[in-house]
């Protein structure tokens, strides 16, 4: 099963009726909880349980508390057996949001946490460059020295000491024999 064509097509259902703002919303939620509580969709998916009691759970806890939309969305999930791949599901629906809109999501990867002023500067760089609205999220990771690491539409833009260090130790090794 591939996520992406259920996350596509809810997508398209939310645009559609124009919810695709609070539809978005509410699968980030529903993603983070389920990725904290991984046996919560192990019950979801269980064959242990018929498909009605599955149905059941989801309308007590979700019923009148999201979407209608959304909880059919659960739903359906569930009944074809995929409610495992919710995840790759939202992450299609936010590419699909994020493609219509105009957003790229960045992220920086950084030795010490970047200041406001740099967030901002980063950002506006960025937006100036790609013409899209920019989300930054920000990482801190110590083994990266010093530098940036930009990731963003699958591809790496590496300024980091540690990439330097590592491709001169390449040329080096090339250069000995």
């Amino acid at each position: 099963m591939n996520g992406a064509v259920y996350g596509q097509s809810l997508y398209l259902l939310a645009k559609e009726e124009g919810l695709e703002e609070e539809i978005l919303q509410q699968v980030k939620v529903l993603a983070e909880c389920f990725e904290a509580q991984p046996d919560y969709l192990k019950l979801l998916a269980s064959h242990d349980l018929p498909k009605q009691e599955r149905i059941g759970i989801l309308d007590r806890d979700f019923g009148g508390k999201v979407h209608g939309y959304v909880l059919n969305f659960l739903k359906l999930l569930t009944e074809k057996g995929y409610i495992c791949r919710f995840s790759d599901c939202c992450k299609a629906y936010v590419s699909e949001f994020n493609a219509d809109k105009g957003i790229l999501e960045v992220r920086a990867v950084s030795a010490v946490a970047l200041t406001d002023t740099q967030k901002v500067k980063l950002t506006k760089k960025l937006t100036a460059m790609t013409g899209k609205t920019v989300e930054l999220s920000c990482k801190v990771d110590a083994a990266v020295l010093g530098g940036v690491r930009l990731q963003f539409d699958g591809q790496q833009v590496d300024g980091t000491v540690q990439s330097r260090l590592a491709e001169m130790e390449k040329q080096l090794k090339d250069t000995i024999l």
